[in-house]
């Protein structure tokens, strides 16, 4: 991809620092220094992630951000781990050990509105979009794009995302639940000059933006794609297959699939066995991407069913997956040759934020730094923040998710043709 500038715009600009002081005054210090030389300008927002450790100094964190590096709007949240990118522009994966990532980013053209909502706030799901665009406090015509950080006891976050999916229908929303301290169970949620305990902090982005995305579930499938002949609720009573074959009980189904695997795979999918639910009802070939995962919560021998963790109807294409390193490995890597070969050539990329599973990182791939170093020999040179969530938020076909054991990446980038704006 090449640095082209859109007529009318300059360039993005797009910087993180990330510091593994144990004081805060001295972490701060440290990534604001390093950003005052990478910016030629005052920034236009900033994201901040910092470690679940510095639990009992997040009411200090954004007095003294703000005084050293006042930035107009500026959210985040704590994280199990932080993302961010090295001095020598390496991404980082810090885990278990203090660190604070601040992203900051001039986006010429393009309005900022950062937000605070309270679960106590939200409106009924049966509300039409113009309450959640008031409740947001941005224009649907306006087109934005949404970057949203959650507090992990929150009930309404699945409400919430349903209801930004159907005020803005064409925007993308990502980001993912705070982490917590493992003592008080504690989070943080930081937007402007506020430190807030529940609901969502966010930003929303309009204007000459794209954001981009790339959210790696971890799995593989396994078996034949069926279709859901009978369910109720989240219980798979009945599935056939393509070929027309008369329905039968899924869990009869994933017997007879279980004795075609390899020993391997048996033994992979007795602690790591997953469902797909493909998202996009029209499209004769599946790939990967195009499967919501979840997981199987239980199964019930006498029926024959199979209890999911969501919601199902009949007409749905599901296919069973597994999950381990080497396959999640696969998964990330196949979504970025994707996302290289099908990035329009005419592009300004700014920056990447990176949301991952806290299941994933070192103990998953028993190597630090895996996944944002896969991202970057890709889409090399590109400022990475974010941090590791409770859970992770990104879209899926055209409905946006709650997810578990993913990796969401939201690539920033200036329109490279009109039809983008």
């Amino acid at each position: 991809m090449t640095d082209i500038p859109q007529p009318g715009y300059p360039p993005m600009e797009w910087a993180n620092a990330v510091s593994t002081c144990p004081s805060l005054e001295g972490a701060v210090k440290e990534v604001v220094e390093q950003l005052q030389g990478r910016l030629t300008t005052t920034p236009d927002l900033g994201l901040v992630f910092i470690s679940s450790s510095f639990t009992s100094e997040f009411a200090r964190l954004l007095p003294l951000l703000q005084s050293l590096l006042p930035i107009p709007a500026l959210v985040g949240c704590s994280g199990g781990g932080i993302v961010g990118t090295s001095a020598q522009g390496q991404p980082q994966e810090i885990e278990n050990t203090p660190a604070l990532s601040l992203t900051v980013a001039k986006l010429p053209g393009v309005s900022v509105q950062s937000f605070h909502v309270s679960s106590d706030d939200l409106p009924d799901l049966d509300s039409p979009p113009s309450a959640w665009s008031e409740l947001i406090g941005v224009d649907p015509a306006q087109n934005p794009q949404f970057v949203l950080m959650a507090d992990p006891f929150s009930s309404g976050i699945n409400d919430l995302l349903q209801g930004l999916d159907f005020a803005y229908p064409s925007g993308v929303k990502i980001g993912g639940l705070a982490g917590i301290d493992g003592f008080n169970r504690h989070s943080g949620l930081f937007c402007d000059r506020t430190l807030y305990s529940e609901g969502v902090v966010g930003v929303a982005l309009s204007g000459p933006l794209v954001l981009d995305t790339i959210v790696a579930q971890g799995c593989r499938p396994i078996g034949p794609v069926y279709r859901v002949d009978k369910a109720e609720r989240n219980i798979l009573l009945a599935l056939g297959t393509a070929d027309g074959d008369d329905p039968r009980p899924p869990l009869e189904l994933l017997q007879a699939l279980f004795d075609t695997l390899s020993e391997s795979d048996r033994q992979l999918a007795q602690r790591s066995l997953f469902i797909g639910i493909a998202q996009d009802s029209f499209k004769l070939t599946l790939d990967q991407g195009d499967f919501l995962i979840r997981t199987l919560l239980g199964v019930d021998p006498k029926m024959g069913a199979i209890a999911v963790g969501d919601r199902l109807r009949p007409g749905q294409r599901v296919q069973f997956h597994l999950r381990d390193a080497h396959t999640s490995a696969i998964d990330l890597e196949n979504l970025l040759q994707r996302y290289q070969h099908q990035a329009p050539a005419s592009t300004t990329t700014a920056g990447a934020l990176m949301f991952a599973c806290a299941g994933r990182g070192e103990g998953l791939y028993d190597q630090a730094n895996f996944d944002s170093s896969l991202f970057a020999q890709y889409l090399p040179g590109l400022p990475l923040g974010g941090f590791f969530c409770g859970g992770e938020i990104g879209p899926v076909g055209q409905t946006t998710f709650l997810h578990g054991f993913t990796s969401v990446f939201g690539i920033c980038r200036q329109p490279s043709s009109e039809v983008e704006r």
